[in-house]
């Protein structure tokens, strides 16, 4: 049990949450948000298109006292999943252990020794990517990075490649200071790279054309339109973080070994990849992304993304296997694979279609 100052449950704080791992580790204290108008805003715009869940925790998201009610401080952390990994159809925070799981299990082991080391229960609760609190505010409000044009939190020291997770505990921590600056400067990379012209302007994403959110979070068809501009994303999006300056000099390898591509998932290419997500049953998809965060876009989802890709990339060796997915039992992969074979006809069988 710490008798002292409070500085010495701050520095506490920090060594055990580096122990357990984190790249990084911010104090904030809790209160009215910020950011609070400007996302409202971007709702009432559309920009968050199909996550209905979002309006119904704005409330809650305006002060980040009322998530979990008593609480008064933050310990928010970052935790590097590996921007050096080389880049591919799967983001690479997905490829590996759901990070919802893996950084919970660590705060709840954090909040554990808090208790232990003031020995007394401490109310308190972790947050991953779950509640309906805004991280990225939290999280500068904490120290560890600014804004970056892409929406993204940027760390002068790692870059953007890093999740970010928040214990809400009703102890008074003496906060860190917020970061303040702005180090895009004129940087532009990140909009310029989208390939879906996702970034109505600097820092303002509309989700709804984002490679992302058409590949997990939209649960029904694809946009025509946005389809080529897919390329060859399967599940997730890198591309507007692989230019940002920031990650091409100061982005690090993942220490964390739940961050290693699963074996379904390890050294494949767009094509092979695609043809194995469009063949998996239900049962097989589930045993091959047990505990993956890819199982949020469930196996209609990986199918149809997939048939979508090989629509964009694909030839002649890849007519059996969207040709098989005309028999799929959901509706929304059969569509997805005529479209596929009618964009490898055109390309391939100038004769016409198959």
């Amino acid at each position: 049990m710490i008798a002292g100052t409070e500085l010495e449950i701050e520095s506490f704080i920090r060594a055990q949450a580096y122990g357990l791992g984190f790249d990084l580790v911010g104090l904030a204290t809790l209160g009215p948000v910020e950011t609070a108008a400007a996302f409202d805003g971007w709702i009432e715009r559309g920009y968050s298109g199909e996550m209905h869940y979002l309006p119904r925790g704005a409330e809650k998201r305006r002060d980040s006292r009322l998530p979990f009610p008593g609480t008064s401080s933050a310990i928010v952390v970052g935790l590097n999943y590996g921007g050096t990994a080389p880049g591919g159809p799967v983001a690479r925070y997905a490829r590996g252990d759901d990070y919802h799981d893996l950084m919970t299990a660590r705060l709840d082991e954090l909040h554990g020794l808090v208790e232990a080391e003031l020995g007394r229960p401490v109310h308190g609760k972790a947050y991953v990517d779950t509640g309906p609190i805004l991280e990225r505010d939290l999280a500068r409000r904490a120290g560890l990075g600014w804004f970056g044009k892409n929406g993204s939190i940027v760390n002068p020291e790692i870059g953007s490649f890093f999740l970010i997770g928040s214990l809400l505990l009703d102890v008074e921590l003496i906060a860190d200071a917020p970061f303040a600056a702005d180090r895009c400067g004129t940087c532009t990379r990140c909009l310029d790279a989208c390939p879906t012209d996702a970034f109505v302007a600097p820092r303002v994403l509309d989700a709804t054309r984002c490679i992302s959110y058409l590949t997990i979070e939209l649960k029904g068809e694809i946009p025509e339109d946005l389809r080529a501009p897919m390329g060859e994303m399967i599940y997730g999006c890198d591309i507007c973080q692989d230019v940002c300056p920031w990650n091409v000099r100061f982005a690090q390898p993942a220490r964390e070994p739940g961050f290693a591509a699963r074996t379904a998932l390890e050294e494949k290419d767009s094509r092979p990849l695609a043809r194995d997500l469009l063949a998996l049953t239900d049962e097989e998809f589930r045993a091959a992304f047990r505990g993956s965060p890819m199982k949020r876009a469930k196996r209609r989802g990986l199918a149809r993304n997939a048939a979508v890709v090989l629509g964009n990339v694909g030839d002649c060796d890849d007519i059996p296997a969207l040709t098989k997915a005309l028999d799929d039992p959901e509706p929304l992969v059969r569509q997805h694979a005529a479209w596929a074979l009618e964009k490898i006809s055109s390309r391939y069988l100038p004769s016409g279609p198959l």
